[in-house]
């Protein structure tokens, strides 16, 4: 269960820094806010040593869940809050048939998630007319994908 600290400071060395010197950078000659296009440059660069903080990219669901949603209900909307409700469930149900799918592909002895051990998965975690109607569009995903 733990992880030796030993292990992992001699397997993660090469991220540390090395002691080669630095790289010399030939100076630029000023090109008046222009850029290589001449066009003007865009952003300034930052300084070398400052960090500049990064946009991390978030997958969600919101777009998959509003076609639903107008599919269903054409004039409903939805809110933001609301929204990060059901992206959270559906990551919570997805999280769940993915780990009782590899619990049954273990069983199996075999290391793919085929939608078979999803299909057994759906049957397991999900009540009664819920199973039938998620099977029946599942069955129905799968024949689309692979006649496509």
């Amino acid at each position: 269960q733990g992880i030796n600290a030993e292990y992992m400071g001699q397997k993660f060395a090469f991220f540390k820094q090395s002691n080669m010197p630095a790289r010399a950078v030939p100076a630029k000659a000023k090109s008046g806010g222009k850029g290589k296009s001449g066009k003007p440059a865009g952003r300034p660069k930052s300084a070398p040593g400052s960090k500049r903080k990064s946009k991390k990219n978030v997958r969600t669901w919101s777009l998959n869940i509003f076609k639903v949603l107008k599919q269903v209900h054409s004039d409903t909307g939805i809110s933001n809050k609301a929204m990060n409700i059901m992206n959270s469930f559906i990551n919570d149900i997805f999280d769940r048939l993915a780990g009782e799918g590899a619990k049954l592909a273990k069983i199996n002895k075999t290391k793919t998630l085929s939608s078979r051990e999803i299909q057994t998965a759906v049957r397991l975690m999900l009540p009664g007319e819920l199973a039938k109607h998620a099977m029946s569009e599942g069955t129905k995903a799968v024949a689309k994908f692979t006649s496509a």
